[in-house]
This record gives C-alpha cells, structure tokens and sequence, in this order.
C-alpha cells in the first residue's frame, strides 16, 4: 500500500512534488519525484532530522533520494545534509567555501536555539557538494520529469539557489529557498547583500511566471503578487532603486 503525502505530514504540490513545514523554524524541505530518482530540497536543522526526512523521503518515492539540492548555507536548511550519502548534492557556486567555515554554522545553529551537541555533531559532519551550480543546470529525473536548478544570489545569502519544476497540465512549483519567506519578515544576517535581493525576486518571477506554486524558504505557499510585493517591501526596506 502507497503511503499518501498527508499520512506523513507532507503537503501535495502537484503530482509527485510535495513539501513539508519542520517544527521550531518552520522551514521547508522540497521532494520532487522522477522515474527512478527523487530531488530533495534542503536537509533540515540536524542530523537527527536528515534522517527522519531521508525515511519519509523512501517511502513517498519508493526509493533513496538520489539528489539534494541546498537552497543556501544556514543550519536550518544543512544541517541534515550529511545523512543522504547516497545523493548527489548541488548548491550554487562557492557554497563550498562557506560551508568550510563550520564554527560560525555550529554558533550560529546554537544562538538560534538548536541544540549544542546536534549544533556540533552537524557542524563535524559536514559535507561539500558533488557539483556546484554557476548559473542554471537542468536535471532530468526520469519520466518526463525536470527540475531547473538557478543560481540567483547573493541576496538572502552569499550563495542563494531555487529550484523550478514545470508540471505538465498543471501550475509550475518553484521552491525559493530564503529569497522568499512568508511566516515572517525576510531575515538578512551578516551574508546577506540586500542591494541585489530585488533583482533576484524579479529573476525568480521570470523563471517562475504568473501562474505558479512559489514556496517560501518559511511559511505557507504564495502567489507572484505576494513575490512582487516582497520585492517592492525589500526594495523600500533597503534603499534598492526600483
């Protein structure tokens, strides 16, 4: 008997493309299943929580995850990473760098509340990804299925990656990272280059369209009328010339 998305917690996109909210920081972690392969979108906050998302993951696919695509590098969204040792991992160019730097992640998870020694065992653990992307790179996942992985920061993050899938007859799902966020004001820490952040909002929109599924980084899943007036509300916020 098929598991269903919502007997796990799990929230249906769109045929085979789903998402769920993890507690604490209600951050969302993306899976989009193929022929044979399944994408996962981010990791969650622990190594604890990677492999709780990595079972759910099996059993809604039917299979390993066999890719991981890290929307940015923030703890919240990593720190499960190193669990799906079978996945090849992707990240936007230079990510690798960042992630180099393991006590500020480990601080940074720890003066956010996560626990101190799941902060330490995430920051030991660790891993760089398999490919990085530079611009845009386009997987086939079998079945007809393909996800459009784009580079568009710096602008929430140093390193900030979205994930586009096109569904057949149907509206396309974009999972946005922290570019967007939807349960809260958008958060710009110490990496954050807010000058391009609107620029990467319109990018987003144009890979996106109208019509689509946008899913926040945080929070509940939006329309392009909420993107743009994100990116108006950045733009003020930060000064950026519309």
């Amino acid at each position: 008997m098929t598991v269903t998305w919502e007997e796990l917690g799990w929230e249906r996109l769109a045929d085979g493309v789903g998402r769920i909210r993890l507690p604490v920081w209600d951050c969302t972690v993306g899976l989009v299943i193929g022929a044979g392969s399944a994408l996962l979108v981010d990791a969650g906050s622990s190594l604890a929580e990677g492999a709780r998302l990595r079972a759910q993951a099996r059993e809604l696919a039917g299979g390993d995850v066999t890719l991981l695509a890290l929307t940015h590098p923030h703890f919240d969204h990593i720190f499960g990473a190193a669990v799906f040792t079978d996945a090849e991992i992707l990240a936007a160019e230079g990510y690798g760098i960042v992630v180099g730097d393991r006590e500020e992640l480990r601080t940074d998870g720890v003066r956010n509340g996560l626990d101190a020694r799941a902060a330490q065992e995430a920051a030991d653990a660790l891993v760089l990804p398999s490919r990085e992307v530079r611009d845009r790179v386009s997987l086939d996942l079998g079945g007809g299925r393909e996800a459009l992985l784009a580079n568009l920061g710096p602008a929430h993050s140093s390193h900030d990656l979205t994930v586009t899938v096109p569904v057949p007859g149907d509206r396309p799902v974009v999972f946005c990272g922290d570019l967007v966020e939807e349960s809260g004001e958008p958060q710009a820490g110490p990496d954050a280059v807010p000058s391009r952040w609107p620029a990467a909002l319109d990018r987003l929109l144009a890979l996106g369209g109208e019509d689509a599924r946008y899913v926040p980084g945080h929070g509940a899943v939006v329309d392009a009328s909420f993107v743009r007036a994100q990116r108006d509300a950045l733009a003020e916020r930060f000064g950026v010339s519309r």
